[in-house]
């Protein structure tokens, strides 16, 4: 014992030096098996494996301590953001940023504007925006510090904060926004291109809109081969663009500074600083023009696009070197400089410019002293003067030092913006597209190269990008532009405040400065400026969006990212649970709440359909499977997970619970008392009726027999279903590898194999292998096989797509298998397999209600006949009376019974020759019946045999269930489904065996038949 702690401190094992070769020490069994908290842990990938808490636990050998303490054993490559060059806030973010905002709208539409609004409302128009931007950026830059942002940009933020339905929705419009963006800029290049030639007396085509198209078109197949070549170009590019479009603004500036340098100038209406210019300015003078009589929103709606770069960043989110810092401190800063940058233009523009010129200079100023003296004339020309801030989108080359710097500030800001634009959208697609979301995306999500270049999304977005270049008109996309980004904006800002009201224990943002409300506020900001804007154009956004959506709950794709969405779900169940708890039931609201005992569902699906049947859209459904042995963690996940896949393939709603380690009593009983919360607990047992009772082990038998006493004992109602050929399906996974993994082969074949199971028995001998519909033993795509030891691989990983996509084509391949060997002479499916899942044209309900239960025997049937299978079977009552004197008063009785409960049926008889003398044969089969277990009163213990004082003692009881059968043979042979009361048995009166005589005798030769108990309380009520 010494020697085994012996040479260093326990704490060497973990954090002691590392020896030359950089590897730790390999642990022994005699070793210290805990690791010390490490970042690679905490990853999405499996680079770095901590022990296991089995391996701890249980102290199971480990093939490679050394590599699980230093994490390099399983290791799987993990998801990067985009590959190649890491960009800092400043090249990543405050560049992109006010490459995007100093775009179209500062060089050809500010001025504009200003004439439109006025300075004033112009400072307004500049406010609402910026106010807008700066609470998106402070909720963008909330949910971008929430842990590590990957590719995917928007996209990536909204779907893994509010899920993939609000995100791929908003992803879907916004990747159009950017890219209808781009071709808005690059139509702004090309006006701005066209005017340059036109001032030089030259032209490509006709100098208007098809001279924007092919300039337009071409400027994109660059623009497109400049994003394709790599990061390290387009960083280079934007480094250009973002000097020149600063030196064009100072340009702007100082030449408004210093003033018109000649008669020309001042012609066209730059007159330079004066009170009366500014004045004259100062308020609105909105006008017919691009087509339309414009207002205070139409205005906004043509400025906004000019703030939309605030997303730049968060849009190449996974080519930076840390997004959670870079996004909001870039974003911030381009905002604050690109807003004052457009103040300070307003001002210069509305002080030193005219809203209409001539250009002629008698039209323009009285006297030649100016500027000092300038007074505004009328102007002859107005409304259609060529030019002034009104008629002229090339003010600012006029008031500029040297006009060539403008126009090449011009082209750098919507090259830039456009550049940004395309970069972006790819991204998106690709992020889109890798998750699987929309299946059209997939095929453009392909990467190349060590970097995972999207040109598949290169090719998508410039044929977009081309589409709307070909419109040629700036002014007939910026609103639409207008409405998808503050779309976009809103659900940024909803998302920022949903998680932050909802406050799941992983929202911890490490960006501060954001506020639930404020959120709130930019949320509906956004949606009523969208509104103002074009209420038509905002009505067509939302039911996109919402389109989207819907396609995205009805895929319901197979992604787990935590989002909001899913911790509102989780805490909104809670508090229902706990409201429910403090209601009290009433009988009108009664509901069936069924634990099935299926053992795995799989495995009796007859009986897990009828209990979806009764409970479908309408009550609580839990699933019950005792398991012999122990299990471990792995297998019982397995288990479980499998089991929980077969449901939902079946698409039946219902929960599947596992105990294991305890005997078929004890099991069921820890079911019936632990299964449920609160007042969502169940009320209803159902259980398959155990055909071979008569041959099986003498303790196995009153096992069953003490599950129906352990239900009546927890007031529970019973149920039991008998159908002729057996409900055990288990075979059907005996000896099949349906999934062909060698590796899982043999968890997958455990997890439906009843071979060690003993719940429920229905010990049928008949096999169904291959004879289901639906292959029961298939790989779960995405965790079955993911060990709970290992953390699994999630994301949108391209290891963890292959895996998807290697689990789909194995189902597949298992499913076309099987359909293979049953057409090849398999027998077809039992009619009485599927027979709560067939859609019955006709037939007959027939319900023998024989002791008031509280009214769940006519219940369940009622229940089952309204189901869209079963509505057009008829419902036959038939109940006891004790005298035939009582006929027709019972049968009153019941009349009124039903019709105050509502209860439809077709016919109602009245049993009365109940206490008739039996027919031989019938007392000869039940004579048999029991042969088996007959003891003397002398003889040993007979708990499972049935003495002579026993049956004198139940003779009437005995006497009443064979004739039973024969009313039962005689009016329900030939029915569809029977349903009847269930004999109730007598604690120390009634034996395990002849107590299933009576069941037998009840079933045997019958149709599919449900016994059934309700614990007598009322289920059925008269009043509203």
């Amino acid at each position: 014992m010494e020697n085994r702690f012996q040479g260093k401190a326990p704490e060497d094992d973990v954090i002691g030096q590392l020896p030359q070769n950089n590897k730790r020490p390999s642990l022994s069994m005699g070793g210290l098996w805990d690791v010390v908290p490490r970042l690679d842990h905490y990853r999405l990938s499996r680079r770095a494996k901590r022990p296991s808490l089995s391996t701890l636990h249980e102290g199971n050998l480990i093939k490679d301590a050394n590599a699980i303490e230093t994490g390099q054993a399983g290791s799987v490559v993990g998801q990067q953001g985009h590959g190649g060059i890491k960009l800092g806030w400043i090249q990543g973010v405050l560049i992109p940023c006010l490459l995007n905002i100093w775009g179209v709208m500062l060089f050809l539409r500010l001025s504009w504007v200003v004439a439109q609004a006025g300075i004033l409302q112009t400072i307004v128009i500049i406010g609402i925006s910026a106010v807008v931007c700066v609470i998106t950026t402070l909720s963008l830059s909330a949910i971008s510090t929430n842990g590590e942002v990957k590719g995917g940009g928007i996209y990536f933020i909204i779907s893994r904060s509010l899920g993939p339905e609000f995100g791929a929705s908003v992803g879907i419009v916004f990747a159009f926004a950017n890219a209808v963006a781009a071709s808005m800029n690059t139509i702004g290049f090309c006006d701005s291109l066209n005017d340059l030639l036109k001032t030089n007396s030259l032209k490509i085509i006709d100098n208007s809109v098809n001279d924007v198209r092919i300039v337009g078109v071409i400027a994109l197949i660059i623009m497109i081969l400049i994003c394709a070549v790599g990061m390290e170009w387009e960083s280079k590019a934007q480094n250009f663009l973002i000097a020149i479009i600063i030196a064009a603004i100072l340009d702007f500036l100082i030449g408004t500074i210093i003033g018109p340098q000649n008669e020309e100038q001042i012609a066209k209406g730059f007159i330079g600083f004066s009170a009366d210019v500014f004045q004259n300015n100062l308020g609105p003078n909105y006008r017919y023009s691009e087509k339309n009589n414009q207002t205070f929103f139409s205005v906004f709606a043509i400025f906004f696009p000019s703030v939309t770069g605030i997303q730049a960043g968060a849009n190449i989110s996974g080519d930076l070197k840390d997004p959670a810092s870079s996004i909001p401190m870039g974003t911030l800063l381009a905002l604050l400089i690109s807003m004052l940058s457009y103040v300070t233009f307003v001002f210069f523009a509305g002080a030193a410019a005219m809203r209409d010129a001539s250009g002629f200079m008698n039209n323009t100023i009285t006297n030649s002293t100016f500027p000092n003296n300038t007074v505004i004339s009328d102007i002859d020309c107005i409304p259609n003067c060529p030019y002034g801030l009104h008629n002229s989108y090339a003010v600012m080359q006029l008031m500029s030092l040297w006009g060539p710097l403008i126009y090449a500030g011009c082209f750098a800001a919507t090259l830039s913006t456009a550049l940004t634009n395309l970069l972006s959208v790819p991204r998106l697609i690709q992020a889109l597209g890798q998750d699987r979301i929309y299946p059209g995306l997939i095929y453009f999500s392909k990467g190349y190269g060590k970097s995972g270049e999207p040109y598949r999304g290169y090719i998508l977005t410039f044929a977009v990008a081309a589409l709307f270049l070909l419109i040629a008109d700036l002014n007939a996309v910026a609103p639409l532009i207008s409405n998808f980004y503050l779309a976009s904006y809103a659900l940024i800002n909803f998302c920022t405040f949903h998680a932050a009201l909802i406050r799941p224990l992983g929202w911890r943002p490490s960006f501060k400065y954001y506020n639930t409300w404020i959120s709130l506020m930019g949320f509906i900001l956004c949606v009523a400026i969208m509104f103002l804007i074009d209420w038509v154009t905002s009505l067509v956004t939302f039911v996109i969006i919402f389109a989207l959506y819907l396609i995205v709950v009805y895929r319901k794709p197979d992604v787990n990212w935590g989002s909001s969405t899913q911790a509102q779900t989780f805490k909104t169940a809670i508090s229902i649970v706990y409201r429910l708890n403090s209601i009290d039931e009433h009988v009108k609201n009664y509901a069936p709440k069924i634990l099935a005992l299926t053992g795995p569902p799989a495995a009796r699906p007859a009986l897990i359909h009828l209990a979806n049947l009764i409970t479908k859209n309408n009550s609580l459904l839990i699933a019950g499977e005792v398991f012999p042995t122990r299990l471990s963690y792995r297998l019982r996940s397995v288990r479980l997970n499998n089991g929980s896949f077969w449901l939902q393939q079946q698409r039946i709603k219902s929960f599947y619970h596992l105990v294991d380690d305890l005997s078929l009593e004890r099991g069921a009983a820890a079911l019936m008392q632990a299964t449920g919360i609160g007042k969502l607990a169940p009320n209803v047992v159902l259980m398959g009726y155990k055909t071979h009772w008569s041959t099986c082990n003498h303790s196995d038998l009153q096992e069953y027999f003490n599950i129906l006493h352990n239900a009546f004992d927890n007031k529970l109602a019973v149920a039991i279903l008998r159908i002729a050929e057996g409900l055990d399906c288990s075979s059907i996974t005996n000896g099949e590898d349906t999934n062909g993994d060698d590796d899982h082969g043999g968890l997958a074949q455990s997890s439906y194999n009843l071979s060690g199971n003993t719940l429920m028995h229905a010990d049928s001998n008949i096999s169904m292998c291959a004879q289901i519909p639906r292959v029961q033993s298939v790989p779960i795509i995405g965790s079955p096989f993911s060990t709970p030891d290992t953390t699994p691989v999630i994301g949108y990983s391209t290891i963890h797509w292959r895996a998807q996509e290697n689990l789909k084509q194995k189902k597949k391949h298992a499913v076309d298998k099987l359909l293979e060997r049953r057409n090849g002479g398999m027998a077809s499916i039992p009619e009485n397999v599927t027979v709560f899942q067939k859609k019955y044209k006709t037939g007959t309900i027939d319900v023998w209600w024989l002791y008031d239960d509280g009214g769940l025997t006519i219940l369940l049937p009622y229940i089952i006949s309204t189901r869209s299978n079963w509505k057009h079977c008829k419902m036959r009552i038939f109940a006891l009376t004790n005298h035939k004197h009582d006929i027709s008063a019972q049968e009153k009785e019941m009349v009124e019974i039903m019709n105050k409960a509502r209860i439809n049926y077709s016919s109602l008889k009245i049993v009365d020759d109940i206490g008739v003398e039996l027919k031989e044969e019938t007392r000869s089969f039940f004579d048999k019946l029991i042969s088996d277990f007959r003891i003397n009163d002398s003889s040993e213990d007979g708990e499972c045999y049935i003495t002579d004082n026993e049956l004198q003692t139940l003779r009437d009881k005995t006497h009443r269930q064979l004739r039973l059968r024969e009313l039962l043979l005689e009016n329900s042979s030939q029915s569809t489904l029977v349903v009847m009361s269930l004999p109730m048995p007598r604690k120390g009166a009634v034996s395990a065996p002849l107590y299933m005589a009576w069941l037998e005798t009840l079933t045997r030769d019958m149709p599919p038949t449900i016994l059934v108990r309700g614990n007598h309380t009322s289920v059925l009520t008269f009043y509203s």
